[in-house]
């Protein structure tokens, strides 16, 4: 298998078209004509990636996130005034590791839709964005479920996610109807508040998005942008199995500590 076929039957699974304009999906730095000796799966094609991907011998580094939206000026090593993409690139040229990334086109996948409230135990009906139609690829999911307090689903959110999550809302109230997104909530609280959602579970939002929606009476559930979509990487290595990509060859490279939080007995209920 050559990079450019393992590309190809990605794209026929997550479409090059489902992803947003800004995006920057497939390929972004290789030779599409190599053959394919393994590949490494992470969320995010940092250097610290290119250079655990080829320690493990993999020619491949599979990710959700791109090493870049919007390209760098320059490929240097790793320098404090340049972006972090420089020397992803630069290390990845340099090491012979082809970079291949599907992010919002993967998001809109029935695969995601599914995948992040069957954590928790609950079964997408439809997408957040195409609520009506549940054959639609479309961001995030929706879900009803038997009632359930947000404190309830905020643990079994804890748990299943890892991290402790900042949470938004009444940890008493009720909640039937709720909202699964990847990664940053964006616009998509007044999508869950069309449809009536009680809670919305997220990577990540803004002050005022999180408190006027709480206000409004649905609950935002911010799990971190990184642990809300490092469950992907499951979809993508299944997807590189699928293609013709040995397991033998397949290698997961896990999420980093790369923040942390300090918690008090006071801080608690900030």
């Amino acid at each position: 298998m050559l990079v450019r076929d393992l590309e190809r039957a990605l794209f026929d699974r997550f479409p090059a078209q489902d992803a947003e304009s800004w995006d920057h999906v497939g390929l972004s730095v290789g030779d599409p004509e190599a053959a394919v000796t393994g590949v490494a799966v992470a969320l995010d094609a940092t250097e610290r990636n290119v250079r655990a991907a080829a320690d493990r011998g993999a020619n491949v580094l599979l990710t959700h996130h791109p090493v870049y939206i919007k390209a760098p000026d320059a490929f240097t090593p790793a320098d404090a005034m340049r972006p972090s993409s420089s020397a992803a690139i630069y290390t990845a040229a340099r090491l012979g590791v082809s970079i291949l990334s599907f992010h919002t086109n993967l998001d809109r996948s029935h695969e995601v839709r599914e995948l992040l409230p069957s954590l928790v135990g609950m079964q997408a009906a439809s997408s957040l964005e195409y609520p009506g139609d549940p054959t639609a690829r479309g961001l995030g999911s929706i879900c009803t479920c038997a009632p359930r307090t947000l404190g309830e689903l905020a643990a079994a959110c804890a748990g299943a996610f890892g991290g402790a999550p900042r949470v938004w809302g009444d940890p008493d109230v009720a909640v039937e109807r709720v909202a699964f997104l990847g990664g940053s909530l964006g616009s998509f609280g007044e999508d869950a508040m069309r449809w009536d959602a009680q809670a919305i579970v997220c990577g990540e939002g803004g002050y005022h998005v999180c408190q006027d929606l709480a206000i409004r009476g649905c609950g935002v559930i911010l799990l971190g942008h990184d642990r809300s979509e490092d469950p992907f990487a499951a979809i993508l290595m299944n997807a590189a199995i699928s293609a013709g990509v040995d397991d033998a060859v397949l290698h997961r490279i896990g999420l980093p500590h790369q923040w942390w939080t300090v918690s008090t007995k006071e801080q608690e209920r900030s």
